[in-house]
């Protein structure tokens, strides 16, 4: 062997290349809204200015058969994995664990999700917006975080990991992270134009940095999910296009959606959803204030297709248009959370606090503002999902019938095509992987994968009369239920609390009747007998039972799991933000809170706050007198009878529960320096957004300006719970029904 010169270069190591995408595999754009109805697209019928989604439907596809799981957990965690979210163990929500395997809130790790199952292909994947498919109570700053973005595929991730969040005040993280938003109200910041903004970085950073290799990006937005929030100048447009009201705006759609194909020429209007009024029978001040209602949803969804555009604009500019395959749909229909009425803020009636028709009269003007948490009423929900029945958390069309917007210009020759076929979001991944090339893997980390349970669709994009779906698909959400097989589908709306076996089953031939307006089940109780059958078979074989449809028990029994005997929480100066369901649960309970701190002369600030301008509570120091606020959709205040003396105290507020209300009382040093009446508690509701000690880091619970930074010394600030547990379960189940 020659010698060789110690000097010279070594020879250059054998690098592995890492894993290669198949030839002609597509860059993947995912766009996901939160609660939009079937025909809120400007494509799908509606009058909302949605021109980038026109667009992209004008170089591909509309599916008019797209369905989805009625909520947006379990349609997540179907798109995510490409099996159904009973299989995969999110039988309803990220937010409680039953202990049933269908039903722990988590999807199971031999469900890999669409990033995991691209990786080893070449892909980078980029998750932007909200994820919800993770236990709330494994949110916080410990985890666990194997049910994080980053654990379960994606290679970064931006966005809230909740139901909803606040679009002026988002609870945010970055990878696993939480991090403060970039801006406030006041200088202009919106959630969605944040999320663009980072999915453009993690595009075109990737385009930088690895041009020829393919990506794929997930963003959703917290449009259009309560608070519907939006520029003030949006929705002040919208006030004149919906004077007419819900009756007449659902007339328009179906006659624009049968122009468009979308439905076919014969479909019929159902009646009004129950509880619905209709629009000439309504007071008129109630009408002005449902039409700025529905102006806030319209002007969210307008918002973010302004985003949307922003986006395909950095496609472009990249070169990336063509071989980028889009996908833009809905999780669920649109929601009913916002009542008969809707609401302005509906923190205060979450916590028992009315909010009667003259104060929603009066702000008005607040309606998609910092202050509000609105939501329209069921009259808006209803047209949003023309021409279906029902709402989101329903198995009629109303809650799983929805948008799918498909386009592929390199690929699809069918521009501004319309596809008919039977699809669902459990076939979503199935129909990614056939179009890229690729087979889901057998193992991932080394734990065995379960089958994929959706079918691809992918020769759709391609013939339009390709076969739909041969096998049946299966509904079923807090006990109400539904199946679809050869165009035939039975569907029960299940009343919380009432025997399954009263429920009554519908019988529908979706080909002839869209709207699921002419029920067969008296004409053909056979057809019926085997589609119930055929729905307890699915049933037992995807996890779905046993049933249950408690609300409140459910939640309460999490509640207490998550809480344990813990009635100590101490925070320590120079912690992090803390999401509200790992905070201190104060709701319909006595508390204390006791704050270690050293002022002098002019300090001021939070000394502790969670929650948000909406809905929380603070304890801080202001013009030299100790103040709590406990703000319910209404500022509740008391402050400090006398002025703080320099040193080391503690500063502290016990809430004492009574039959009569509650009274809060101030003390320094364990002496009472002031009193009064908490009229409305927390009954089932803080808020969405978390806690900070020595700032409030955003929206503000009080009167001062964010984020009012302690300029004392601040220690420590203790939290001590009243051992009485919350009593109304079901009031709260409720509100958390509300938040998804």
């Amino acid at each position: 062997m020659p010698n060789r010169d110690p000097l010279a270069a070594p020879n250059p190591p054998s690098w592995p290349s890492g894993p290669q995408p198949p030839e002609g595999a597509p860059n993947i754009l995912v766009i996901l809204f939160d609660d939009v109805g079937l025909s809120d697209f400007g494509c799908y019928g509606s009058p909302i200015a949605t021109p980038a989604i026109d667009a992209i439907a004008g170089r591909g596809l509309r599916y008019t058969g797209f369905h989805t799981t009625a909520m947006c957990s379990t349609t997540r965690a179907a798109l995510l994995t490409g099996r159904n979210h009973h299989s995969v163990g999110m039988g309803c929500l990220a937010n409680f664990d039953s202990g049933y395997p269908g039903y722990r809130g988590k999807i199971a790790r031999a469900a890999s999700t669409i990033a995991e199952m691209l990786r080893p292909h070449g892909y980078n994947s980029y998750m932007v917006g909200k994820w919800h498919v993770t236990p709330l109570g494994e949110t916080g700053p410990t985890g666990p975080f194997d049910g994080w973005p980053l654990a379960r595929g994606f290679d970064h991730f931006y966005g809230f990991m909740d139901a909803e969040t606040d679009q002026y005040a988002p609870e945010l993280v970055r990878d696993n992270t939480p991090v403060a938003p970039p801006g406030t109200y006041e200088s202009g910041y919106h959630l969605s134009e944040d999320l663009a903004d980072e999915a453009i970085r993690y595009m075109t950073d990737h385009v930088a940095a690895k041009p020829d290799a393919p990506f794929l990006l997930w963003l959703a937005f917290g449009a259009c999910h309560a608070p519907h929030q939006a520029p003030r100048d949006l929705i002040l447009r919208y006030d004149a296009l919906f004077q007419d009201g819900w009756d007449a705006e659902r007339e328009r759609r179906l006659t624009r959606m049968k122009e468009m194909g979308i439905v076919p020429a014969d479909t019929i209007l159902p009646p009004r959803n129950d509880f619905v009024q209709p629009w000439d029978a309504l007071d008129p001040d109630f009408r002005r204030v449902a039409c700025r209602l529905q102006g806030a949803y319209a002007a969210m969804l307008d918002h973010a297709d302004r985003q949307i555009a922003r986006v395909m604009a950095a496609l472009d500019a990249a070169g990336l248009t063509d071989d980028t395959l889009v996908l833009v749909l809905s999780d669920n229909g649109a929601s009913q959370e916002g009542l008969v009425y809707g609401f302005v803020n509906a923190m205060g009636p979450y916590n028992q606090r009315p909010e009667f028709p003259a104060e929603k009269l009066a702000r008005i003007d607040e309606i998609g503002g910092p202050a509000s948490h609105s939501n329209f009423p069921l009259g808006w929900a209803m047209a949003a999902n023309t021409p279906v029945r029902r709402y989101k958390q329903n198995t009629h069309g109303g809650g799983i019938r929805d948008p799918l917007v498909v386009s592929w210009p390199k690929r699809i020759g069918d521009h501004g095509g319309l596809r008919h076929q039977f699809a669902h979001a459990v076939d979503v991944a199935p129909t990614l992987l056939e179009l890229v090339g690729v087979a889901p893997p057998e193992t991932v980390a080394g734990v065995a994968q379960m089958p994929i349970e959706g079918e691809s669709f992918a020769a759709s994009l391609f013939d339009p009369t390709a076969p739909g779906r041969t096998s049946p698909q299966y509904f079923e959400m807090f006990g109400h239920r539904g199946v679809i097989a050869d165009g035939w589908k039975a569907v029960a709306f299940h009343p919380p609390g009432t025997p399954y076996d009263a429920d009554q089953w519908e019988l529908f031939y979706l080909p002839d009747d869209f709207s699921e307006a002419n029920n067969l089940a008296a004409e053909r109780p056979d057809k019926l007998a085997e589609m119930i059958d055929l729905w307890w078979r699915e049933a037992e074989k995807h996890q779905v039972l046993p049933l249950d449809d408690r609300f409140g028990p459910r939640f309460a029994e999490n509640a207490a799991r998550r809480l344990g005997d813990r009635r100590v929480f101490t925070f320590h100066a120079g912690m992090g933000h803390i999401p509200t369901d790992i905070a201190p649960d104060l709701r319909d309970r006595s508390f204390r809170i006791d704050a270690y701190a050293t002022v002098e002369a002019g300090d001021q600030g939070v000394l502790i706050a969670h929650g948000d301008a909406t809905c929380g509570y603070s304890l801080y120091i202001k013009e030299g007198r100790l103040v709590y606020d406990q703000n319910v959709g209404e500022h509740q205040i008391v402050a400090a009878d006398r002025p703080i003396g320099p040193g080391e105290h503690v500063f502290s507020v016990s809430v004492e529960k009574g039959d009569g209300g509650n009274v809060a009382t101030l003390l320094i040093d364990g002496e009472p320096v002031g009193s009064g009446p908490i009229r409305y508690g927390f009954v089932n509701f803080i808020s969405w957004s978390g806690l900070d000690i020595g700032q409030d880091r955003s929206s503000p619970v009080s009167h001062y300006p964010a984020p009012f930074r302690f300029t004392g010394a601040l220690r420590k600030v203790v939290v001590t719970l009243d051992d009485e547990a919350p009593a109304d379960a079901e009031g709260a189940a409720a509100v958390a029904l509300a938040r998804e």
